[in-house]
């Protein structure tokens, strides 16, 4: 069984492709595709570039062209729920596109002709990444890699994807609130989770979705999320994977 593992920016892969056995290269479609074996499975590897555009294209070159019979998608996201701090880790239970809207037609943020708003992440699949997650926090926490701040958490909830940088405290008070009124606690956001689980539900593949919380979505976002992704995000990413690939039934 082939394992996809999709990332938006290369520093959010660590260095998995280095560590490939047997490891090949194709290019499709302006991306570059890393095949080989990992801890005994079979995986490839692809980066999507940012956005939900982006992200649907790679995901369906995935399943389409290399097999993918799941889909784990790895990166960072800006904190939006309250206690949802820098250095925590978000498992999506559920993601939702935040930017959709076709209303009056449909409700707001309900995926036309599917009647739901929120799409689910595989059960077992993300309960195999909770417990990977775990390993990455354990790791994170005994390093001190995250100097000044609290020891990290994991947290199993909404994460929401839309083709915006949320980088204010007033865009992100917004969002949250718009949300809450509907009943979505959205815990992270960022701009490539939905549309990644939209594609995997057309085709029927299980995917599942981590991201590292590298900022809180405020003003201060575009700084934080630069310094993380560069300093932090790639040992995060590495080490959960590594951990997560030996669980997965083959």
């Amino acid at each position: 069984m082939v394992t996809a593992i999709l990332s938006a920016l290369p520093e959010e892969q660590g260095g998995l492709a280095a560590a490939l056995q047997d490891h090949a290269t194709s290019d499709c479609a302006g991306r570059t595709f890393h095949t080989g074996t990992l801890h005994g499975q079979r995986v490839v590897l692809a980066l999507s570039g940012i956005g939900k555009v982006a992200a649907a294209i790679t995901a369906t070159l995935l399943i389409e062209r290399f097999g993918a019979r799941r889909l784990i998608f790895t990166g960072v996201a800006g904190g939006l729920g309250e206690g949802v701090r820098v250095g925590d880790v978000v498992v999506a239970r559920h993601t939702l596109q935040h930017d959709m809207d076709a209303s009056p037609i449909f409700p707001r943020w309900e995926l036309p002709l599917r009647g739901t708003a929120l799409l689910a992440c595989d059960a077992p699949l993300s309960a195999l990444l909770l417990r990977a997650a775990s390993a990455g926090v354990a790791w994170s926490n005994a390093d001190s890699v995250l100097e000044n701040h609290a020891p990290a958490r994991i947290h199993h909830g909404l994460i929401v994807s839309g083709d915006r940088f949320v980088s204010t405290a007033r865009e992100s008070a917004l969002l949250r609130t718009g949300l809450l009124a509907a009943g979505h606690d959205a815990l992270a956001v960022e701009m490539e989770g939905a549309a990644v689980a939209q594609a995997c539900s057309d085709y029927g593949v299980p995917c599942a979705i981590l991201r590292t919380i590298s900022d809180r979505a405020d003003d201060s976002a575009h700084v934080d999320f630069s310094r993380f992704v560069r300093d932090v995000a790639s040992g995060y990413a590495e080490r959960i994977v590594q951990a997560l690939l030996p669980s997965l039934p083959r």
